[in-house]
């Protein structure tokens, strides 16, 4: 039996590297594998546990195969490693961090595919990518409107293989919605 793919997306500072580590251990327990990305992102930059690579060490191992899923976003490369596949053929579960504008052609190679949309109130996440201090205003203008055009075109679609988790409260609030999106159990955003 292949295992699910789980496929978290939610825009920048929406909290998706808090809510996979808040939730790991219960995920775990559950059989299911959260994934370290492979992103273009310099070892010193604050975010997500993932491996850091060179631009020209990403194309290398982009040029070998060594991605099951890679995508360009926001002037970074960001990779899945190509393990995910032996994972699922083993019946596991795997849980990535994923691109909402990958998301299409995620769904063609894995047409089962569990979508979890993590969402935040539009003042929390500004004030959220404020206090990150990665980027300027107008950036951050920038990814707020893109932040609600990806959400409209996800809506539009009325995809029954999508869970919405609002992660505007408190966390522990939000992991139990993840872990019940996992089960299988409808939630409510």
């Amino acid at each position: 039996m292949a295992g699910r793919l789980i496929y978290l997306i939610g825009p920048s500072g929406s909290g998706k590297d808090s809510l996979l580590d808040a939730a790991r251990t219960r995920l775990d327990e559950r059989g299911c594998r959260i994934v370290r990305r492979v992103i273009t992102r310099s070892a010193e930059a604050v975010g997500e546990a993932a491996l850091g690579v060179s631009a020209q060490q990403f194309a290398e191992m982009d040029a070998r195969g060594a991605f099951a899923l890679s995508w360009h976003a926001n002037g970074l490369a960001y990779g899945i490693p190509r393990e995910i596949d032996d994972w699922l053929a083993a019946g596991q579960d795997v849980l990535v961090n994923g691109s909402r504008g990958h998301l299409p052609a995620t769904r063609l190679r894995y047409p089962n595919v569990l979508v979890l949309l993590l969402t935040v109130d539009q003042a929390v996440l500004r004030q959220r990518l404020l206090a990150r201090g990665r980027e300027s205003v107008a950036e951050i203008d920038a990814r707020l409107a893109r932040n609600v055009r990806f959400s409209e075109r996800l809506f539009e679609d009325n995809d029954p293989a999508l869970c919405l988790i609002d992660n505007s409260g408190p966390l522990q609030h939000t992991v139990e919605r993840l872990l019940a999106c996992v089960d299988g159990q409808p939630v409510c955003a």
